[in-house]
């Protein structure tokens, strides 16, 4: 998997790669079970802080997404995914809404923005890249 940071975004680098594992996951690029780096290496590849990593680590492994093995390492949650739970449903609504509110004062229609969602929601399950 190939992680990609924006440091000029005002998206903290950690969050970026919480966001970057958990759509590798989706895609099926990171399979369950699967290996990922260590923080040490991962820091050293992609060129940022072991902390940094560390913080993405801790918070993938609070919700579930990661497991962290003394002798495996860090792994893709063998036993499956987090489920959908009212917490999450609840975090998900307040970070959607201000995104729908500024589309609806730009003009954007609800059918233009259902299907950037369903465009957006193929490409993630596909794996495609962002931009």
């Amino acid at each position: 998997m190939i992680i990609q940071l924006d440091m000029q975004s005002e998206l903290p680098i950690y969050s970026q790669l919480v966001y970057q594992i958990i759509e590798g996951i989706a895609s099926g690029e990171l399979q369950l079970g699967e290996a990922l780096p260590s923080v040490r290496n991962l820091a050293a590849d992609i060129g940022v802080n072991l902390h940094t990593v560390n913080k993405a680590y801790t918070l993938l492994k609070q919700d579930g997404y990661i497991q962290v093995h003394r002798q495996k390492g860090v792994v893709v949650n063998p036993d499956g995914m987090p489920d959908l739970t009212d917490d999450f449903l609840k975090k998900q609504q307040r970070e959607l809404r201000p995104i729908i509110a500024e589309a609806i004062c730009r003009g954007m229609t609800k059918e233009e923005l259902s299907a950037v969602l369903d465009q957006m929601y193929d490409d993630v399950k596909i794996g495609h890249n962002k931009e």
